[in-house]
């Protein structure tokens, strides 16, 4: 069972975590059970705990270290058996510096922590990511996009991802909609991938030379790969010159012989 912190204001917040009595607040004409009743025996993963209230703070320290709690206009103290799964992209030890999250709460929190690096230091997993969320919206929207061509994965790697796996997650999503082909290619994906300089912090959008290049490159490399790295039939298959198809593979750093079926 799953609370994101950070989506509801503090008042709706404790109700949905702890319920509610009937009448303890405008609105509420029946008693409800909060989450941490309905998670009894389970597990209760709470998203965005930094967010959380010092007034919400206060009765989730009571929570985890006395193991009950009391809904929002009730008497009674109710048990709980949770186990309790936290995540925060906050330095909740900075937090605690600064006195906007309580110490105590963050020891008995802090048991067994978990740090997840960004998402461009373990780039390994971007495509399995990217292969995940391709396939989601793949049904989603009744699509048959069966692979990512290779210009693109290259992007996708390169990229440094400041939103880390949401913007990639979004990226994909975007590509998919647009996408009116068997794959998704690099002009597929948000301008902010297309350019050389996407690996810095301070990439600027991208340039018209640059967007001319990656199409010309994506283009170039499956036909290359449909044709077996044969740059004749490359040429014939795009209508353009043997002549044209070598200046373009030199200029774009192509090497046709990775396409070449090995032989046994």
């Amino acid at each position: 069972m799953v609370v994101n912190c950070s989506a509801l204001p503090e008042t709706l917040l404790e109700s949905e975590l702890f319920g509610h009595e009937k009448g303890a607040f405008t609105g509420a004409q029946a008693a409800k059970k909060g989450r941490f009743e309905l998670a009894e025996g389970g597990t209760l993963f709470l998203d965005e705990i930094g967010e959380l209230s010092q007034s919400v703070q206060v009765k989730l320290l009571n929570v985890v270290q006395d193991r009950e709690f009391q809904r929002l206009g009730g008497i009674a103290p109710i048990k709980c058996n949770v186990r309790l799964i936290t995540a925060t992209n906050k330095d909740l030890e900075k937090a605690v510096e600064e006195g906007s999250f309580r110490e105590d709460l963050y020891y008995r929190l802090n048991v067994f922590p978990i740090y997840l690096p960004p998402l461009r230091e373990r780039r390994t997993d971007i495509m399995l990511l990217a292969d995940f969320f391709l396939q989601k919206y793949n049904e989603e929207n009744n699509k048959q996009i069966r692979r990512i061509s290779t210009p693109a994965i290259d992007l996708l790697v390169q990229y440094h991802w400041p939103g880390n796996v949401r913007e990639l997650q979004n990226c994909i999503e975007r590509a998919v909609l647009i996408c009116d082909e068997d794959s998704i290619k690099s002009y597929h994906l948000p301008p902010s991938l297309q350019t050389s300089d996407s690996v810095n912090e301070h990439a600027n959008p991208v340039s018209f030379a640059a967007a001319v290049d990656n199409f010309e490159r994506e283009l170039i490399i499956d036909s290359l790969k449909k044709c077996q790295g044969n740059q004749t039939k490359a040429a014939q298959l795009l209508d353009t010159s043997l002549r044209i198809i070598n200046y373009k593979i030199a200029k774009l750093n192509i090497s046709p012989r990775q396409f070449k079926l090995s032989k046994s």
